[in-house]
């Protein structure tokens, strides 16, 4: 449970440091294209302007700097590539400037324009390119900036701060996961003291409750059918079995709580549990029907594997309805064994299945329910992740149960 937890915490400040790293990426590459693509979008409302006017190529007397380049030199006119293409109104192509390029010839030009044309937007990015359609009364120009710099920018922008975000996520992990036990430190001591006590604790009380238990039993030998004799008999067996339950959930929670894990057959395991859970439902009226499958094997602790199903069962038979019926289906399925463990109950009473798996959690809130501490279901719930598996609950019109264990 500790090692659950320690990777919990470490999953949980990884995804908050994610979430972030991946934010400030996101700003930082969407900022500096949009301050990008402004630019390139003034620059290319400058030159259709001038392209309007004739005045290309340019004069060092008139050359309008574009707001967004106010920190630029005059020099900057002279670093300008593009080209444009004149279209009249039958979208045919009418004339091509190349004086500011030198890679584009007429035909290259001729295809870009088509290409853009044919897309429902008058500005974009086309190959290194990026365009601006401007609607004359002759017709339309479509003027081209070469952006190739500016695209190689973003690009390693975008590479350099993955990069970086990619380092820093390895030595966030790595801090992370090595303090993360001193983290979780006040934590564990908690456990560990818990644990401690429960044990302690149960250890102290099985002595006085032995020695009731021996007292109520002679007693009862001398007094036949003293209800106050059979009344300390039966409290004090609530209580062996309560403080036995409690130990057994200590021990769950440790480290390792099966070290002796081996193959075992799962079939003759489940036999051995049912054939005497059957004649008892019987005895009670109800019907219990049984699938299980042949050769079955399972890794993991035979004893405590039995202990879950017995306690499924019982639960099934001690609140299942009056002439109910009870199910048992154990198999393969996609490589994981499979125990299904179905009961009806009586309508509308099935408990909050999203706390029933919770210690000393009962149906019955007023807690009156006799032989019952909502612990069992605990128990059955460490056994089966213990093993590297779950357990869930499932209700179908609030009229019957089904715990599914996949291990």
């Amino acid at each position: 449970m500790l090692k659950k937890l320690r990777w919990r915490f470490i999953t949980v400040a990884m995804i908050a440091f994610s979430t972030v790293i991946i934010a400030l990426l996101l700003i930082i590459n969407i900022s500096t294209y949009s301050s990008i693509t402004h630019q390139q979008d003034d620059t290319l409302q400058m030159l259709a302007k001038m392209e309007t006017a004739k005045k290309i190529p340019f004069s060092p007397d008139f050359f309008p700097i574009p707001p967004s380049h106010r920190d630029f030199s005059p020099e900057f006119q002279y670093m300008l590539r593009f080209f444009a293409v004149y279209m009249n109104d039958r979208n045919e192509i009418v004339n091509v400037n190349q004086d500011n390029i030198a890679s584009i010839s007429k035909e290259d030009a001729a295809s870009y324009a088509s290409h853009v044309t044919n897309i429902s937007r008058t500005s974009g990015y086309y190959n290194n390119y990026r365009y601006l359609i401007t609607d004359t009364s002759n017709g339309k120009i479509i003027i081209f900036l070469n952006s190739e710099r500016e695209l190689q920018v973003l690009k390693s922008l975008l590479l350099s701060t993955l990069g970086i975000a990619i380092c820093c996520s390895i030595a966030t992990f790595t801090l992370i996961a090595v303090f993360s036990t001193k983290a979780i430190a006040p934590y564990v001591r908690n456990i560990e003291t818990q644990k401690r006590f429960i044990t302690d604790a149960g250890h102290e009380l099985k002595t006085p409750l032995t020695a009731i238990a021996t007292s109520a039993d002679v007693l009862a030998m001398e007094h036949e059918n003293n209800e106050w004799v059979q009344n300390i008999q039966h409290q004090s067996s609530r209580m062996s079995k309560l403080i036995a339950e409690l130990i057994t959930l200590s021990r769950l929670d440790e480290e390792q709580p099966f070290p002796n894990i081996a193959k075992f057959a799962l079939t003759e395991a489940v036999w051995e549990i049912s054939e005497p859970f059957s004649s008892l439902v019987d005895a009670n009226g109800k019907e219990y029907i049984q699938h299980i499958e042949d050769d079955l094997v399972l890794s993991g602790d035979r004893n405590a594997i039995q202990q879950m199903l017995s306690i499924l069962l019982d639960n099934a038979l001690k609140y299942s309805d009056e002439n109910g019926k009870i199910r048992l289906d154990v198999y393969k399925k996609r490589k994981k064994t499979e125990i299904v463990v179905y009961n009806t109950c009586p309508t509308n009473n099935i408990p909050d299945l999203d706390k029933i798996f919770d210690r000393f959690y009962r149906a019955d809130q007023s807690r009156n329910k006799k032989d019952s501490y909502g612990i069992g279901l605990s128990i059955a719930q460490s056994i089966a992740q213990n093993h590297g598996g779950s357990i869930k609950a499932a209700s179908n019109n609030n009229a019957s149960i089904t715990f599914t264990v996949r291990i």
